[in-house]
């Protein structure tokens, strides 16, 4: 990527691209730490989403700063200037055919005016009405009729304003929501990065700069996933958090429940099954439902009626200036446990073998914008493929993924977007600090979901250096203190002998890709190689293993027999000698295996890149190549081998 921007000066970073410079002077709301429950429609609650076409500008003055110079956010964007229409959700990048669009770094401008129903705008008390992003890429600033109401740092993660005050007291009057977004990133965002300055005048532009990044996905920007307006009561249920134990014949369901607006409550809570007749009932803030007899959730392919979903209701009645309030908040819940031993991972005291995919948010034209069809497809292929599992790689996904997975009994290793972590200053402490806020969002969003059995912070970071040590014993600790229900892992390429990390996991996960990034085009290595790393890892830790990554890239219709690199029949080759040696492993201590990719996905242009990374069993628009059929007899074998019956597929719309 590619631009010039006037910034004085030789080599560094321009001031005015930094987010850590430029927002200083920007007087403006902190995201807090209230609680993050996902937005459904209640008899108390409504919700609208912002989806459709909203204005845009790429703020393409020298410095990226006219919009600030110039207050953009104060009068509708159209009037500072020419805008073109934009999809909301998707990236900003393919839409357009214009190349500086494409490889853009900088401040980019939303913008959307909406009229709000009169009954959200007045009443005493007037109810609150909340604006939620479910993710932006990278760091945003929001105002609402000019007013600034919340910044974030992050791009796959929700945030939310109360902007009550803002718009209330107006109705009938257009609601102007104003986005700036920036997704320049540094060696302290996650993931890091930086701004490289080609200071030779006889090769470059005067200021010419690129964003180098040390991950293999394209960087894509802008309004990830749905923007919603929603609202509550004045005085209203603002976090749940459920875990759950079971025996033989009875479930516990612990409880706790968080009121914001009033400290004069009462809270009271039903569970009911999925034929809706209640099984357990509580009051109060903190609590436990027993419930006789469960349905535990259970993975696909590990049980008849897989992702098994209760309903937990919870009522809140308060007093507010005298009126009696009411808020009502359903909330979904899987009754399951998960324990690692030295050996193996169990769910609901059950062995479970991973058999899955890594996967990215990617696809033409929208990049990483959420689209109901393609995750719907996504879906069906990983149930005709007999995968039981994936790894959000490597970045947390749309809310709207994580319902299925939990409705259809997808597990799923929930990962941070610590991808690229290999310069010695991200490993420092405002990195670090800001490592432990994502952590903080990413649990605080999906720990009440059945499916993810396990956290993983980071992908592939620099863990033989000596920081790493410190960093990762903290960051697990965090995280751990924060949810001791489950295990925790981060996701390693580096020598068993020299990993400062991982001490600290409860899983080995170890991407390797013998015969292609080393020792490329030598598929007799993979035994000797494989079985290699996977006893050194066991000898040192004595911990269970998953192999998270492996892989070769295959260009569709390319064949070569015998099999030569990028070859449909090199990607089925490399496949089954990992496989012969996984077979023999997994009645050891390897608990899964993960092919990277489940489909191809765009990158950086680079010399070794065609188009994107071509590692995909399935191609971009979601066809099989010859892998994926390798790759689906196995894992229905797998899944064959616990005698398991096959899923009832229904519709889990309720739960949406």
């Amino acid at each position: 990527m590619a631009a010039v921007a006037s910034c004085g000066g030789g080599a560094g970073l321009c001031p005015l691209l930094l987010l850590p410079l430029l927002l200083p002077f920007l007087p403006g709301l902190a995201a807090g730490p209230a609680g993050m429950l996902q937005p459904r429609d209640t008899p108390s609650r409504e919700r609208r989403e912002l989806g459709g076409l909203w204005s845009f500008r790429a703020d393409l003055s020298p410095g990226r700063d006219a919009g600030f110079a110039q207050r953009w956010y104060r009068r509708p964007l159209r009037q500072s200037g020419p805008v073109i229409d934009m999809p909301v959700p998707a990236s900003f990048n393919d839409i357009t055919q214009d190349p500086s669009l494409e490889n853009y770094i900088g401040w980019v401008w939303y913008e959307k005016e909406v009229l709000l129903p009169p009954r959200w705008l007045q009443g005493d008390p007037a109810p609150r009405v909340v604006l939620r992003f479910g993710s932006a890429h990278y760091y945003s600033i929001v105002w609402v009729n000019g007013v600034q109401v919340v910044e974030h740092e992050g791009g796959h993660l929700p945030f939310e304003a109360d902007i009550s005050s803002v718009v209330q007291g107006s109705p009938g009057t257009l609601c102007r929501i104003t986005v700036a977004l920036n997704n320049t990133l540094t060696p302290h965002t996650l993931p890091p990065g930086s701004i490289q300055y080609m200071t030779d005048k006889s090769r470059y532009p005067k200021n010419y700069f690129v964003q180098n990044i040390k991950f293999d996905f394209f960087n894509y920007a802008g309004i990830h996933r749905p923007v919603v307006l929603y609202t509550t009561p004045a005085a209203y249920i603002d976090d749940i958090t459920v875990t759950t134990t079971s025996s033989d014949s009875v479930a516990v369901v612990q409880y706790q429940v968080s009121v914001v607006g009033s400290t004069a409550n009462s809270l009271s809570l039903s569970l009911r099954d999925q034929e809706g007749k209640e099984v357990a009932t509580g009051d109060g803030p903190v609590g436990e439902l027993k419930v006789l007899n469960p349905n535990l959730w259970w993975p696909y392919l590990m049980h008849e009626n897989p992702g098994y979903l209760y309903s937990l209701e919870v009522k809140m009645q308060a007093r507010v200036d005298g009126v009696l309030l009411e808020d009502v908040y359903t909330l979904p819940v899987g009754i399951r446990t998960v324990h690692v031993t030295s050996t193996q991972f169990l769910i609901n005291g059950r062995p479970f073998y991973f058999h899955g995919v890594n996967k990215h948010e990617d696809a033409d034209i929208r990049g990483k914008g959420l689209d109901w069809p393609l995750i719907v497809k996504d879906f069906n292929l990983l149930r005709w493929l007999g995968a039981n599992s994936f790894r959000t790689s490597h970045y947390p996904y749309a809310e709207e993924i994580m319902d299925l997975c939990d409705a259809y009994g997808i597990v799923v290793i929930d990962e941070s977007p610590g991808v690229g972590i290999k310069l010695p200053e991200s490993f420092g402490n405002k990195s670090l600090q800001h490592h432990l806020a994502v952590m903080e969002e990413l649990i605080r969003r999906d720990k009440n979901r059945p499916s993810v059995v396990m956290w993983s912070v980071a992908n592939e970071p620099a863990s033989e250096l000596p920081p790493a040590a410190h960093y990762f014993k903290t960051v697990i600790a965090h995280t751990k203190a924060l949810d001791p229900s489950r295990p925790v892992t981060f996701v390693t390429d580096a020598n068993y002998a020299l990993d400062h990390g991982a001490p600290y996991v409860d899983v080995i996960c170890v991407n390797s890709y013998f015969s292609w990034y080393h020792d490329p085009g030598h598929l007799e290595v993979i035994p000797f190689q494989l079985t290699a790393q996977f006893e050194n890892w066991y000898k040192t830790y004595q911990k269970p293993i998953i192999q998270s990554e492996y892989g070769a890239d295959s260009v569709p219709g390319l064949h070569s027999d015998p099999p030569m690199m990028f070859s449909e029949e090199y990607q089925k080759a490399m496949l089954r000698e990992y496989h012969a040696v996984f077979d023999k492993k997994r009645k050891e201590y390897v608990i899964g295996e993960l092919i990277w990719n489940f489909a191809d996905f765009m990158t950086n242009q680079g010399t070794t890149r065609v188009l994107g990374n071509k590692k995909g069993i399935f191609t971009r628009q979601r066809q099989p190549k010859a892998a994926a059929f390798v790759l689906r007899d196995r894992y229905w074998k797998i899944a064959n081998e616990s005698s398991c019956l096959p899923p009832v597929i229904t519709s889990h719309s309720l739960f949406l």
